[in-house]
């Protein structure tokens, strides 16, 4: 016979199914006039300037020498191309994500803000950051080894022989998809309050997530899934091979990014429907 005490005891583990161990942050206003006299703003517009600039030196500075290397069959490769882009994203994830979220990235900031996770201003101001920072960026490489990089291409992006305009858009939305879904899954609260205890578990996914993209489009498009990247290389080297499909490289990345985030937001977390019934029910 069951007593009063194992009674309140499966009571309380039935309850306990129902208990939430993470908080869903509250949406972003559209516009916070506040946070434009904080310093803390300004703070996160400087990191990711300077986070900007840093990928795009490194990242850049192996394409060309990638490139130089090539005809004699040495030098990294795609293969390390890739890894240059996927380590340093995993790198300044890292070191700025507690500072401005560690965007590095237009496609990112506008799938977050579609999100209501950054408020309007704070996305525009990233974007413009981060576009300086890959023209402040790619300028570096080309200061220091000017021969070399109007050479080999400048680093710019383009869709390479042998493939439609079409199939490059396609591989640049699919393949900001990858990332900004992969952004969503490894910062999202449900997730971080299990895995609070490792905390490079976030930026690792996401480096990972470039790399493996990287592989996949370097032969089609040269890999943009980062409008500030294609930008800053247009801007720098300044011919035709880098503006006139330079739309691709902005318009595919943010419909990848716009998918990505209504697919996490509006299906795997179901935010319109939670929105809706007030919170009634826990997924």
């Amino acid at each position: 016979m069951e007593s009063k005490h194992d009674s309140k005891h499966v009571e309380d583990e039935g309850s306990h199914h129902h208990i939430k161990d993470y908080v869903d942050p509250a949406p972003s206003p559209l516009v916070d006039a506040g946070e434009l006299v904080r310093w803390a703003f300004y703070r996160a517009v400087i990191a990711e300037f300077v986070a900007t600039l840093l990928f795009l030196y490194i990242a850049v500075a192996v394409v060309i020498g990638a490139s130089r290397e090539a005809p004699n069959c040495g030098g990294v490769g795609i293969l390390g191309i890739a890894w240059s882009f996927g380590g340093m994203i995993f790198v300044l994830v890292y070191c700025t994500a507690g500072i401005s979220g560690g965007h590095i990235n237009p496609a990112v900031t506008f799938g977050l803000f579609l999100a209501r996770k950054v408020t309007l201003p704070r996305a525009l101001a990233y974007i413009v950051a981060q576009c300086l920072g890959a023209i402040c960026g790619v300028g570096l490489v080309k200061g220091f080894q000017s021969s070399f990089y109007e050479n080999y291409g400048g680093g710019v992006n383009h869709v390479a022989p042998g493939y439609s305009v079409g199939t490059g858009l396609g591989a640049e939305i699919i393949g900001t998809f990858v990332l900004v879904y992969t952004v969503f899954s490894a910062t999202d609260p449900k997730r971080n309050a299990r895995d609070s205890h490792v905390p490079v578990l976030a930026p690792l996914p996401i480096g990972f997530a470039v790399f493996m993209v990287h592989l996949a489009t370097i032969p089609i498009t040269g890999t943009g899934i980062n409008p500030a990247r294609s930008f800053g290389a247009a801007v720098i080297y300044n011919r035709h091979t880098g503006w006139h499909q330079q739309w691709i490289f902005w318009v595919g990345p943010m419909l990848g990014a716009a998918l990505a985030a209504s697919y996490h937001q509006r299906v795997l977390r179901a935010g319109r429907w939670k929105a809706l019934r007030g919170n009634s029910t826990h997924l």
